[in-house]
């Protein structure tokens, strides 16, 4: 799902620890195959091929994380949306050439996208598209997804405490042995003696970061994230960075996005409506960071 992924866990012996590796890396592995964007033959980019005006029979992996980003694509008015596929390829190109993309190009592919424009039946399961030249994109929720499946792995295979980290998204079982928690840094400071302002302590528990830190480009004076606001078909230039707390990772992924989107005030009263979850709003400016009401209670 074009990124790396780490894993940390503590075992009875070296031997379960091979195989506890070899078979959390493997269900990624499986996950790739089915929901990464960066390959041509993944079942996602099959689906975006063949169902226009159809139902298509899916797996119950791809369908569990659409139905995940339906879900929350409801809750947010559209804030995130995994239809903006076509944009998104946009701005990839974008990042790689330095300039922005055509407007005209821009205005076409987000005529292909819009959430309502899927349609997902339970039963089967299937999807449909409502028109040719979809383009399907999770790598908003994916990750989160597949860090959640490679700890129930881990659990079946004896493993209590384990982290998994794909990229920004981190899903966490219980404490390490003699440990509260594990012990998250947010918040950096710059500087040569960097240090995190914010450590969290998680157990059971999911935390995603989203903003234009790692992936973005400037031009014309302006920094443009990879994220993007579905409403405009623009990168956004907010920048925010999020880190949202929640008891999954497909649940903590899909959040940090569509609070990037939403900013502050719709972010935050998003974040107020799921179970258990928290957040932090870090601008790029010097101002302070902004968190939510739950925030506090995850805090070392």
């Amino acid at each position: 799902m074009g990124t790396l992924v780490r894993i940390k866990l503590y075992a009875a012996d070296e031997e379960q620890a091979k195989a506890a590796f070899q078979g959390a890396f493997a269900r990624i592995a499986q996950l790739d195959r089915i929901l990464s964007d960066y390959r041509a033959d993944s079942e996602l980019n099959v689906l975006c091929r063949s169902a226009a005006g159809r139902p298509v029979r899916i797996s119950r992996d791809l369908y569990r994380v659409l139905a995940a980003a339906q879900r929350l694509a409801q809750e947010s008015d559209g804030a995130f949306d995994v239809t903006q596929g076509p944009v998104i390829r946009l701005w990839r190109q974008a990042r790689h050439d330095g300039r922005l993309p055509d407007p005209a190009d821009l205005r076409a592919a987000s005529a292909r996208g819009g959430f309502r424009k899927l349609h997902l039946n339970r039963s089967g399961p299937t999807a449909t598209l409502d028109q040719a030249g979809m383009q399907l994109d999770v790598g908003g929720i994916g990750k989160g997804y597949a860090a959640d499946a490679a700890l129930e792995v881990l659990g079946r295979m004896g493993i209590a405490s384990a982290l998994v980290a794909a990229s920004g998204d981190l899903a966490l079982s219980h404490a390490p042995p003699g440990e509260r928690g594990w012990k998250i840094g947010i918040d950096s400071r710059d500087g040569p003696d960097a240090s995190f302002s914010r450590v969290l302590e998680l157990s059971d528990a999911a935390v995603s970061t989203s903003g234009d830190s790692e992936q973005a480009f400037e031009a014309g004076g302006t920094r443009y994230s990879h994220i993007i606001d579905p409403a405009t078909g623009e990168a956004l230039t907010n920048g925010l960075t999020v880190s949202v707390i929640a008891r999954r990772g497909v649940m903590a992924d899909g959040l940090a996005t569509a609070v990037c989107v939403l900013g502050t005030e719709r972010g935050l009263a998003l974040i107020k409506k799921r179970p258990g979850a928290a957040a932090i709003l870090v601008p790029r400016s010097k101002d302070e960071p902004i968190e939510s009401a739950r925030f506090r209670g995850y805090l070392r």
